[in-house]
C-alpha cells in the first residue's frame, strides 16, 4: 500500500468528468486509487472546466485540507454549503468560478482561515452579513482578502478594525459606498489596501497614518472628496499611493511627503473635470523618494513644482495633464531620463518653445503633447517601440519626415491635426501597416492624397480634412477593408467619388463635404457592402443626379447632409424610413415635389433643412409629431397652404423657418389664411347672436317679477274688501299655530312631572 499523498495538483488538466460531480475516482490511475486521500492538505484543481456543484462523498471527507484551489472552474451555482466540512482550511480558492447570491454565513467556520480569495464572482447583497460572519470566530486568523469584481455593496463596518492580522485587503470595483470607518487604522499589519472602482465617499480618515506597514494605498476612482490627511505622511513603507479619479481639494505640501522614503507611484487628480487641490512643490527640497510613476491630471500646481520635478530621474511613466503649466520643457531633465521612460504625457498645459528633436527615447511607447504651445519643425524622432503620438493642438511647421515608416515603424496611432503644418503628405504612410489611426485635420498640407496604400494596412481611422489637397480621389484607398472613419471633407478634391471604395466594408462613417467633386451619388451608398454606414456627408460639392430609393436602405444612418449641390428630382418617399436620422439636411439644392408625407417617421430627428429648393405642396400636418425637433428651415421653396401647428412646432414659432414660400399662410406668418375670414365673420355673428339672447332673458325675468307682483298686491290695493279678507286668513293661521304649541308644552309637562 503507498503511503498517504499529502498534496495533489490537477491545475489546467482540462478534466472534463472531474470527480466532484461523480462517486468514484476512476479517474485516476490505478496506482493513485489505492493512496489514502482522507489525508490530503493541499488539492488544486484550479481551471479544469468543472461545472458541477454537486460534490461527491470522497471529496467531502477530505477534511484535513488546508489548502483549496478550485479558481477558474465554473460552478454558476450558490456558495457550497458542503463547504462548512472544511474546518482546517487555511487557504481558499473560489474566484472566477460563477458563484452568484449571498455569500452565505458558512464562511464563518473557516475559522482558520488566512488566505480567502472570491475575486470575479457574481455575489449580490450587502457586504455587511459576510463580515458579521468571519467576526464569529473566537479568534481572527485571516491575514488576506480578495473580494474584487464580486458586484458587492453596502458600507464597511465600523468592526473592521478587529481583523488585525490583515494584511491584503481587496475590495476593487464593487459597489461599496459610504465612507472609510476610523476603525482603519486599527489594522497595523495591513499591507494592501485596494478599494478602488467603488462609490466610497467623504474623505480619508486621520487614522490611515497609523497602518505603519501599508505599501499600496489604492482609492482611485470613487467619489471622495475633502482634503488629503497630513497623516498620509506617516506611512513609511508606503509604494504606490493612487488617489485618481476624485474631488480633493486643499493643499498637498510637503508634510504629505517627507517621511515616503520608498514612495514609487503617485497618481492623484481627476480625469473628468479640473479641481481645486493644488500641488505645492518645495523649491529648496529634495524629495526623499525616486518616483517610478508620476500622474497628476487638473490639479492646481505650484510655480516651484517644475523644479521639483526635475529632481525625479528615475521615471518611467509621467502624466501631468491639465495642470495649467506655463513654462518650457527643459532639455537637461528630459535628457537624464530619456533611457527610461515607456510613456511620457503633458497635454492640455501652456508648455511652449521647442521641443527638443535631438533626443533618443529608445523605451518610450507612447507619448502626448496635445493642446500646447510647441512650435518648431515637427519633432519626430527615432522611436523604434512607439505605437501611439499625439501632438495636435500645438504650433508645430514644417513638413512631416518622408521617412516616418522607418523612424517609428511600429507606430498605430499618429495624431498631428491643428498645426501649422505643410508640404505633401509623404508616401511613406503607406507603408506603415500597423497604423490604424491617422489624424492630419486642419494643417496645410498641398498636393495629392497617398495613392500606394497597402492593401495589408489596418487602418481604421483616416482623417485629412481642412487642408488643401488636390486632385481625385485615389481608388487605391478601396484596399482599406479594416476602413471605419474617412474625413477628406474641406479640400479640393475633384472628379467622381470611386466605386472602389465600396469595397471598405467597415466604413461607418464617410465625409467628403466641402470639395469640388461632381458626378452622380453613387449607387452603391446604400448598397449591402456598406450598410454599416451611420454618417453621410457629401455637402458643398458639384453633384448631381437624383437622390435614389437605394440610399434609403441604410437603416442605421444618423447624419444624412447632401446640402450646397445641384441634386434634383423629389424627395423619395422610402426616406422616412431611415427612422435613425437625428440630421437631414437637403437644402440649396434644386429638390422639387413635395415633401414626403411620412416624415413624421423620423422621431429622433433634431435637425431638419429643405430650404432654399424648388418643393412645392403643403407642409405635412405629420412634422409635428416630431418631439425631438430643434431646428427646421422650410425657407425659400414653393410650399402652401397652412403651417401645421401643434407639439414640437409650437417651440418653433419663428418666420424665418417659413419665409420666402409666398403661399404659406397661418402662424408664425403674418400672412392669413383665406379661412380665416370666414371663422371671423361667423364669429362675430355668433357673438351677436348670444348677446341678443342674454337681452331677452332680463326682459323676461323683469316682466315676470312685475305681472307676479302686481297680480297680487295690486289686486288687495284695489279691493279693500279682499285685502281685509286676506289678513284675517293669516290671523287665524297664525292663532291655530299658537294654540297648538301651548298644548303641546301642556302635555310634555305632564309628562316630565
Amino acid at each position: 500500500m503507498l503511503p498517504s499523498l499529502l498534496e495533489l495538483h490537477l491545475s489546467s488538466c482540462q478534466i472534463e468528468s472531474i470527480p466532484l460531480s461523480l462517486q468514484s475516482i476512476s479517474f485516476l490511475p490505478l496506482s493513485l486509487q489505492r493512496i489514502n486521500l482522507t489525508s490530503l492538505l493541499v488539492l488544486d484543481m484550479s481551471y479544469n472546466g468543472i461545472k458541477s456543484s454537486s460534490f461527491s462523498s470522497w471529496f467531502l471527507n477530505l477534511t484535513n485540507l488546508k489548502t483549496l484551489d478550485l479558481s477558474g472552474n465554473d460552478f454558476s451555482d450558490h456558495f457550497p454549503s458542503e463547504f462548512s466540512n472544511f474546518k482546517s482550511l487555511e487557504n481558499l480558492d473560489l474566484s472566477g468560478t460563477g458563484l452568484k447570491g449571498q455569500i452565505p454565513e458558512v464562511s464563518g467556520n473557516f475559522c482558520k482561515l488566512k488566505v480567502l480569495s472570491l475575486s470575479g464572482n457574481n455575489f449580490d447583497g450587502g457586504i455587511e452579513e459576510f463580515w458579521r460572519s468571519l467576526s464569529n470566530c473566537p479568534s481572527n486568523t485571516l491575514e488576506s482578502l480578495d473580494l474584487s469584481s464580486c458586484e458587492l455593496e453596502g458600507q464597511l463596518p465600523a468592526f473592521l478594525g478587529m481583523f488585525k492580522s490583515l494584511q491584503n485587503l481587496n475590495l476593487r470595483q464593487n459597489i461599496l459606498w459610504g465612507s472609510i470607518p476610523d476603525s482603519i487604522g486599527n489594522l497595523s499589519s495591513l499591507r494592501t489596501l485596494d478599494l478602488s472602482y467603488n462609490k466610497m465617499n467623504d474623505s480619508i480618515p486621520d487614522s490611515i497614518g497609523n497602518l505603519s506597514s501599508l505599501r499600496t494605498l489604492d482609492l482611485s476612482y470613487n467619489k471622495m472628496n475633502g482634503s488629503i490627511p497630513e497623516s498620509i505622511g506617516q506611512l513609511y513603507e508606503l509604494v504606490s499611493l493612487l488617489l485618481l479619479g476624485n474631488s480633493w481639494e486643499g493643499i498637498l505640501t510637503e508634510a504629505h511627503f517627507i517621511n515616503l522614503t520608498r514612495l514609487q507611484d503617485f497618481e492623484v487628480g481627476n480625469i473628468d473635470r479640473p479641481m481645486s487641490l493644488i500641488f505645492d512643490g518645495a523649491y529648496d527640497r529634495v524629495p526623499p523618494f525616486k518616483l517610478h510613476t508620476i500622474c497628476i491630471i487638473n490639479c492646481q500646481i505650484s510655480p516651484g513644482f517644475w523644479v521639483w520635478l526635475q529632481t525625479q530621474t528615475e521615471l518611467s511613466d509621467v502624466i501631468l495633464r491639465g495642470n495649467g503649466i506655463s513654462d518650457s520643457i527643459p532639455d537637461e531633465w528630459l535628457l537624464k531620463i530619456s533611457s527610461q521612460p515607456t510613456s511620457l504625457e503633458l497635454s492640455y498645459n501652456h508648455f511652449h518653445g521647442n521641443f527638443p528633436s535631438h533626443l533618443q527615447f529608445p523605451n518610450l511607447t507612447m507619448i502626448d503633447l496635445n493642446h500646447n504651445y510647441l512650435e518648431g519643425p515637427l519633432p519626430l524622432w527615432c522611436f523604434p517601440d512607439a505605437n501611439s503620438l499625439y501632438l495636435e493642438g500645438n504650433l508645430f511647421s514644417g513638413p512631416i519626415h518622408s521617412n516616418i515608416d522607418q523612424m517609428m515603424p511600429k507606430l498605430q496611432e499618429l495624431f498631428l491635426a491643428e498645426n501649422h503644418l505643410n508640404g505633401t503628405i509623404p508616401p511613406s504612410i503607406c507603408n506603415m501597416q500597423k497604423l490604424q489611426i491617422l489624424s492630419l485635420r486642419s494643417n496645410q498640407f498641398s498636393g495629392k492624397l497617398p495613392h500606394a496604400w497597402n492593401m495589408e494596412s489596418t487602418m481604421v481611422f483616416l482623417d485629412v480634412g481642412q487642408n488643401n489637397l488636390s486632385g481625385k480621389i485615389p481608388t487605391s484607398l478601396g484596399v482599406l477593408s479594416s476602413l471605419e472613419i474617412l474625413k477628406l471633407n474641406d479640400n479640393n478634391f475633384s472628379g467622381q467619388i470611386p466605386d472602389a471604395l465600396q469595397n471598405c466594408s467597415s466604413l461607418k462613417s464617410i465625409d467628403l463635404g466641402d470639395n469640388k467633386l461632381s458626378g452622380k451619388i453613387p449607387l452603391w451608398i446604400g448598397g449591402s457592402n456598406v450598410s454599416k454606414l451611420s454618417r453621410l456627408l457629401l455637402r458643398s460639392n458639384y453633384l448631381n443626379g437624383c437622390i435614389s430609393q437605394q440610399l434609403c436602405n441604410l437603416q442605421g444612418l444618423q447624419i444624412l447632409d447632401l446640402s450646397h449641390n445641384s441634386i434634383s428630382g423629389e424627395i423619395p418617399e422610402e426616406i422616412s424610413s431611415l427612422i435613425m436620422l437625428g440630421t437631414l439636411n437637403l437644402s440649396m439644392n434644386q429638390l422639387t415635389g413635395k415633401i414626403p408625407s411620412k416624415v413624421g417617421n423620423l422621431r429622433w430627428l433634431e435637425t431638419l433643412d429643405l430650404s432654399h429648393n424648388h418643393l412645392s405642396g403643403q407642409i405635412p400636418q405629420s412634422l409635428s409629431s416630431l418631439t425631438s425637433l430643434s431646428h427646421l428651415d422650410l425657407s425659400y421653396n414653393n410650399l402652401s397652404g397652412r403651417i401645421p401647428s401643434g407639439n414640437q412646432l409650437q417651440t418653433l414659432n419663428v418666420s424665418s423657418i417659413y419665409i420666402g414660400n409666398p403661399s404659406l399662410c397661418g402662424v408664425p406668418l403674418s400672412t392669413k389664411c383665406p379661412e380665416d375670414d370666414t371663422f371671423t365673420a361667423k364669429d362675430a355673428k355668433d357673438k351677436n347672436d348670444d348677446g341678443n339672447d342674454k337681452l331677452w332673458l332680463y326682459v323676461s325675468v323683469v316682466l315676470g317679477f312685475i305681472v307676479g307682483f302686481w297680480g297680487v298686491c295690486g289686486t288687495l290695493i284695489l279691493k279693500t274688501s279682499w285685502m281685509y279678507a286676506y289678513f284675517q286668513f293669516f290671523d287665524d293661521i297664525k292663532d291655530k299655530v299658537a294654540l297648538a304649541i301651548s298644548l303641546k308644552l301642556a302635555r310634555f309637562k305632564r309628562f316630565l312631572f
